[in-house]
């Protein structure tokens, strides 16, 4: 199951066939312009999807089992459930909180401002309304949740920009729940990334005491962000200790989709070479690269470029392990949906797609 932009206004879903063959059973027109991002909730709500496009405005969608006429036969049938319309410009990116916050739904748009929209009953999808307005004060390209489930860790989630002006300081921006005001404040500013980001991805969490935070901008960079203890009755925003852990310039351009595997223990990221490269840190949390996939999935080596073997340590690379990190600019992502679902992409008008 897979995601991917596109300059068309078009998305469709993709099933994988008992013989291992992609399958489009959905193709339907999402919006009146350029569709920039397609994201999946949580299989717990159903079969619901989210995009966002350049004609201002978000859609939540949802699959229909067995209702369609003769000529959709066999296809999936998708409603849309609402339109968001409070942006007043493009509206970049569109992420569903971790299913432990709810059904909840999280815009960034390029006029700065970052919207968290609930669905007070999970049953009504057409009811959603508006909890939060967070002005960035950056055109916003890209947002990721922390997936933490810990009571320790508030819920926190990640912008980042793609303002060239490197005058204008850090391009990733942190913010967290604050209970005592029930809003969301910044808490941090990552001001050593000052060129345009262009995706951000917070690792999965599995116990950690730590945050670890991966930005595609003109290079790959991977953050630790450590909590500083703070005195029982404090009740301000949290502290960090940042760390720059890995930066990566292999791909030699423009990096635009980073993405982790379900245990945090691989990153994948896609840029203008046209190339997917894995990043595996060994006990020594050094990071290196892996391995190399070209646009059409055909494995090369780090260094000489030949063939190599996608076995990653003791598990088999598949492409679900990937979690569908694309390459190429216009058909730039295709993450892989939650267990159980279809793929989904959106068309792209006579350019190549990756997966």
């Amino acid at each position: 199951m897979c995601h991917i932009q596109s300059s068309v206004c078009f998305s469709e879903v993709w099933d994988k066939s008992e013989s291992g063959e992609w399958l489009c059973t959905a193709s339907w027109k999402t919006h009146s312009g350029s569709v920039w991002r397609v994201t999946w909730a949580h299989p717990e709500f159903g079969q619901v999807l989210a995009s966002c496009s350049f004609d201002r405005t978000a859609a939540v969608w949802e699959e229909i089992v067995g209702e369609s006429n003769d000529k959709q036969r066999g296809l999936s049938h998708w409603i849309k459930r609402t339109t968001l319309v409070d942006s007043r410009t493009s509206v970049t990116d569109v992420k569903f909180a971790p299913k432990h916050m709810g059904l909840m739904l999280t815009t960034c748009s390029a006029d700065g401002v970052v919207r968290i929209y609930e669905a007070p009953d999970v049953m009504n999808l057409s009811q959603w309304s508006l909890q939060h307005e967070i002005s960035c004060k950056l055109s916003c390209s890209c947002i990721s949740w922390n997936p933490s489930s810990s009571r320790a860790h508030p819920s926190m989630f990640a912008v980042g920009s793609d303002d060239s002006n490197v005058a204008s300081g850090g391009k990733v921006q942190i913010y967290e729940y604050n209970e005592n005001t029930r809003k969301y404040g910044k808490v941090e500013t990552l001001m050593t990334v000052t060129d345009a980001v262009h995706d951000i991805a917070f690792a999965p969490n599995l116990g950690r005491s730590f945050h670890v935070l991966a930005i595609a901008t003109k290079d790959v960079r991977i953050f630790k962000l450590a909590p500083m203890r703070k005195e029982s009755s404090s009740t301000g925003p949290s502290k960090f200790e940042v760390q720059i852990v890995a930066q990566f310039d292999n791909h030699n351009s423009q990096v635009w989709r980073v993405s982790w595997n379900i245990t945090s223990t691989l990153l994948a990221s896609s840029g203008d070479d046209g190339c997917v490269r894995l990043w595996k840190a060994n006990y020594m949390d050094n990071w290196k690269c892996t391995g190399i996939l070209r646009g059409d999935g055909s494995p090369l080596s780090a260094s000489s470029g030949q063939p190599i073997s996608t076995t990653v340590g003791s598990s088999l690379l598949s492409q679900n392990a990937l979690n569908g990190i694309s390459a190429g600019r216009i058909g730039r992502r295709a993450p892989f949906a939650p267990p159980l679902r279809p793929l989904t992409s959106s068309k792209i008008d006579q350019t190549p797609a990756y997966y």
